[in-house]
């Protein structure tokens, strides 16, 4: 039973922390169109720092214990899928750290990056996600 309360937890964690992974990015698209100091750019700041510090680090944090735990306490270390996994889980927490980088940039009006940067950068957590996924699902190797 504890499993499976752990894998719920897992999963409820991570589906809060890929929402707040698609959404910032999407954030940043509108806010460097925004006049720095504007009314609208104080509000994306607001916004932006709430969903990384309330949502997204927190989701973070419980994802990859509820992870360990699971995959220690089901034997997974040994299989090639989980260290698949765990290179594709860092690469999004790297860019869970590049995304809190930017919330802090455009916090003190220092953005240097274009909307159109922000959309490319918005489809890399998708990537991430989908290898991670079919990883889970199908354990190939």
């Amino acid at each position: 039973m504890t499993y499976l309360l752990v894998k719920s937890l897992h999963i409820l964690a991570v589906i809060s922390w890929m929402a707040g992974m698609l959404y910032l990015p999407r954030l940043f698209v509108y806010h460097a169109d925004a006049q720095p100091g504007s009314a609208q750019s104080e509000t994306f700041k607001v916004m932006e720092r709430r969903l990384l510090r309330a949502i997204m680090t927190p989701a973070m944090v419980v994802t990859w214990a509820a992870g360990l735990w699971l995959a220690w306490d089901a034997g997974f270390f040994r299989s090639g899928w989980l260290h698949g996994k765990l290179a594709l889980v860092l690469a999004l927490s790297g860019v869970h750290g590049l995304l809190a980088v930017r919330v802090r940039r455009f916090a003190e009006d220092a953005n240097t990056r274009s909307a159109r940067h922000y959309r490319i950068l918005n489809e890399i957590p998708t990537v991430l996600m989908i290898g991670i996924v079919l990883l889970v699902v199908l354990k190939p190797f």
